[in-house]
């Protein structure tokens, strides 16, 4: 793939710059960042399906779903005179260039947890205004995902993570254990989606609270 013209990529853009074009499409020329929004999730979920358990052909397919709404989202940009698709790869070239010292740089980095550790450490030079492990986690993320990600950063401070009663052995049995506990929440009208973003948010009070002992 290294040094090989991409006249497909190129093909894609211009088409997406003749439907938002005068003249082109009147429902592409009306949408926003704020409208898009629907489509990427939908997208992004069916992208995750596709790498999960589609053909080939389907992962082909959904990752062209997410490419056309991140050109998307840049041709509306660019014709609000604020940054095109060119600042945006730019944009990621630099960081990932930033990022990988041990790539393009002198830095070693011999192992994927040096790798990990490397990146935490670049991170947080290049956002010093943070002051807790938990700045920049989304948190409007799915109450499965934004657990596992605050597990995550717990484990940097002196908090404990939750341990289950009876630890299953294999993914598929904790997958089942998970399916049954929001049968037991639906059959009691509990709503599992919610009581996990409240406990996630208790344990994001106590890092916060370990965070500022610490200080």
């Amino acid at each position: 793939m290294t040094g090989q013209p991409h006249p497909r990529l190129d093909e894609l853009i211009a088409t997406l710059e003749r439907l938002r074009a005068p003249g082109g499409c009147a429902w592409d020329r009306e949408q926003t960042h704020e409208s898009l929004v629907q489509y990427l999730v939908e997208e992004t979920y069916e992208l995750i399906e596709a790498i999960e358990s589609g053909t080939t052909e389907e992962l082909v397919e959904e990752l062209g779903d997410v490419l056309y709404q991140v050109l998307f989202h840049s041709d509306i940009a660019a014709e609000a005179g604020e940054f095109t698709i060119e600042d945006v790869a730019a944009h990621m070239t630099a960081k990932m260039i930033g990022r990988h010292p041990h790539v393009f740089g002198d830095a070693t980095a011999e192992t994927a947890e040096d790798v990990v550790a490397a990146w935490d450490e670049l991170k947080r030079s290049e956002k010093p205004t943070r002051s807790s492990v938990l700045d920049g986690i989304p948190q409007s993320m799915p109450s499965l995902a934004l657990a596992d990600k605050v597990l995550g950063r717990a484990s940097k401070v002196d908090v404990g993570s939750p341990v289950a009663a009876e630890a299953p052995a294999t993914e598929e049995e904790f997958g089942g254990q998970l399916l049954a506990l929001v049968a037991l929440a639906r059959d009691r009208g509990w709503d599992a989606e919610r009581a996990l973003r409240g406990a996630v948010r208790s344990l994001q009070g106590e890092i916060r609270a370990a965070e500022s002992a610490a200080r």
